[in-house]
C-alpha cells in the first residue's frame, strides 16, 4: 500500500515536468520556424514570389520542424489536462482542448499548403508564378495562419489562463498577462507581422515556470 502511494506521488511529480519539457520543445521549435518564415517571406501575400528561389532551404527547414512542434504541443496539452485533474471545469476544458486542436490543425494545413507551393515551384516554376497558383496558395496559407490559427491560439491562452486561476497551476500574474497577450492576438490578426510569436513565447514562459517550480525540493 505504501509502495503504491509512493509510486503515485512520483508519477504526479513527473507529469508537470514532462508537460513543461514538452511545452519548451514546442515553443522553441515553433519560434525557430516562425522566425525562419518571417525573415524569408514578404509580409503581404500579393508579392511577386521572387523569394521562392532564394529562400527554399530556410522555408523547408521551417516546415520540417513544424510536425515535431505539433507533437510536443499535443503532449503539452495532455499533461496540462492531467495536471488539472479532478479540478477540471468541463466548459473551459472543452474550449481549452478544442482551441488547441484547432490551432494545431490549422497550422498543419497552412504548412501543407506552403509545402505544396514549394514542391510545385520546384517542378514548374514558370506556371506557378504565371497562372495564379502562387497567389492563391500564398493567400490561403496567409489567411489560415493570420486570421484563424492566431485567434484559436488566443482562445487557447484565455481558457488556459482561466483554468490556471481556478486551479493554481501557475501564478495569477502570469494568467493576467496571458489575457492581455490573447487580447492582442484577437484584435490584431494580420496587422502585426510578428504577432504569431506571442503564443510560443507565452507558452515558453509558462513551461519554464512550471519546470522550475517542480524542480524545487518538496517539503514534507
Amino acid at each position: 500500500m505504501e509502495e503504491d502511494r509512493r509510486t503515485e506521488i512520483r508519477d504526479r511529480l513527473k507529469a508537470p515536468r514532462a508537460g513543461a519539457i514538452a511545452g519548451i520543445v514546442f515553443s522553441i521549435l515553433l519560434i525557430i520556424s516562425l522566425v525562419l518564415i518571417r525573415v524569408s517571406v514578404p509580409a503581404t501575400p500579393g508579392d511577386a514570389g521572387t523569394w521562392l528561389s532564394g529562400s527554399e532551404k530556410s522555408i523547408r527547414l521551417a516546415l520540417d520542424l513544424l510536425p515535431f512542434a505539433g507533437i510536443a504541443f499535443l503532449w503539452f496539452i495532455g499533461v496540462l489536462r492531467d495536471r488539472i485533474g479532478a479540478q477540471e471545469d468541463r466548459f473551459f476544458a472543452t474550449v481549452f482542448l478544442g482551441s488547441g486542436l484547432l490551432f494545431l490543425a490549422m497550422t498543419f494545413a497552412a504548412s501543407a499548403v506552403s509545402g505544396g507551393l514549394m514542391m510545385a515551384y520546384g517542378a514548374i516554376p514558370g506556371k506557378v508564378l504565371d497562372f495564379g497558383i502562387y497567389t492563391f496558395a500564398r493567400t490561403v496559407a496567409y489567411q489560415i495562419v493570420n486570421v484563424y490559427a492566431i485567434r484559436m491560439a488566443a482562445v487557447f491562452m484565455i481558457s488556459t489562463c482561466t483554468l490556471a486561476i481556478r486551479t493554481g497551476i501557475f501564478p495569477r500574474w502570469m494568467a493576467f498577462l496571458g489575457y492581455v497577450l490573447a487580447l492582442l492576438l484577437l484584435l490584431s490578426p494580420g496587422r502585426l507581422y510578428w504577432a504569431p510569436l506571442v503564443f510560443p513565447l507565452w507558452a515558453l514562459v509558462i513551461s519554464v515556470y512550471v519546470l522550475l517550480a517542480n524542480l524545487r525540493p518538496k517539503t514534507a
